[in-house]
């Protein structure tokens, strides 16, 4: 029987990322130069509705309300905010990925792939990741060619990545971290998961994960970026950890439930991974849901980038908005892993 709030999965890992950050920062070794920060949405525009005029909705109020947020909101070098939307394959409908395409040629975002799927074969799994990719790439110009191939970042839908649900259910393949790597996924965003069976055992780091087919959760840990050797898939994880003065985890999620505060974006600077003197902060919400949509549009990530501009101005840290793509790009950068990959729309 697992501890409360499945602790024996976190807690270790938790502990060993806050001794190692308290024996740098007493060695004076918590130079900051720069934060990235992404903005990844599990965007289902058809989330619970099979309506594609609901889906319309949805998409049209993100093309209408977020080129203007983003131009109020630059980083050091004058970019506007960068937002990310990681759309399911299986909710794949042309009309509703042109209009957040619009907003990717605009120079305000980018799409990558998100996934929910459920006991379906290797084949089967391989053949749907295929033509999405095929679909983004040719009909919407998105995505990109790495190496002669199409690239992606990747979120799994549930937090089921690698099989790695108890139950099996919403994956069903032990193999699924080197089957994206195969497929051409440049690096996955789904972490963290917080207190769920799901999480990694790796916090607040960015890591290589090696892939054991006959094993399921192959991500729960890896090696570090920093360390110079690679693995299957690049795990870009987000902050995770305690707020102690509201008794609540921190794991990166801009909700209506839970908005963003002053706060919060103190502790978000606190606990994302680091690679030198790099921080990279990956936020992730839902914002296809209307509840979500009218806290984030209607104030919320106007505070939010607001208080994080001025948290980095306060501390002297160079501000960076970035798409996954770019996240993934300065994480190698940053970790002395190679130039950046050759890529072109």
């Amino acid at each position: 029987m697992g501890l409360p709030y499945c602790a024996e999965i976190w807690l270790p890992g938790y502990v060993k990322d806050r001794v190692r950050r308290l024996g740098e920062r007493a060695a004076g070794g918590e130079s900051v130069g720069r934060v990235w920060v992404t903005l990844a949405d599990h965007y289902e525009p058809l989330w619970r509705e099979r309506d594609e005029g609901i889906g319309r909705e949805r998409v049209q109020r993100w093309r209408r309300q977020w080129p203007g947020l983003a131009e109020r909101h630059r980083d050091g070098r004058g970019r506007p905010a960068q937002y990310t939307f990681f759309y399911p394959a299986e909710e794949y409908r042309p009309e509703l990925v042109e209009g957040l395409a619009e907003l990717a040629r605009k120079g305000l975002g980018d799409v990558e792939v998100h996934l929910h799927h459920d006991g379906e074969g290797e084949q089967a799994f391989i053949e749907r990741m295929e033509g999405f990719k095929e679909a983004l790439h040719g009909r919407h110009g998105l995505l990109r060619k790495v190496g002669g191939r199409i690239a992606f970042g990747f979120i799994h839908g549930n937090w089921a990545l690698d099989n790695s649900r108890p139950d099996g259910r919403w994956c069903g393949l032990n193999n699924e971290i080197r089957l994206l790597r195969e497929l051409g996924c440049y690096a996955d965003f789904t972490m963290p998961c917080g207190p769920r069976p799901m999480q990694a055992r790796m916090i607040n780091a960015i890591y290589w994960a090696t892939d054991d087919p006959r094993r399921p959760k192959s991500y729960d840990r890896g090696v570090r970026v920093e360390q110079g050797r690679e693995g299957d898939l690049l795990m870009i994880s987000g902050p995770f950890g305690l707020r102690w003065r509201e008794r609540r985890f921190e794991i990166g999620e801009l909700a209506s439930y839970d908005p963003p505060t002053a706060y919060r974006v103190r502790r978000w600077l606190e606990l994302a991974p680091r690679v030198g003197r790099e921080v990279f902060l990956k936020l992730f919400t839902h914002g296809a849901q209307e509840r979500n949509a009218a806290c984030l549009l209607g104030g919320g990530l106007e505070l939010m980038l607001g208080r994080l501009r001025a948290e980095c101005e306060e501390r002297g840290w160079e501000l960076r908005y970035a798409t996954a793509w770019e996240m993934a790009e300065a994480v190698r950068a940053a970790a002395g892993s190679g130039k950046a990959g050759e890529a072109a729309r």
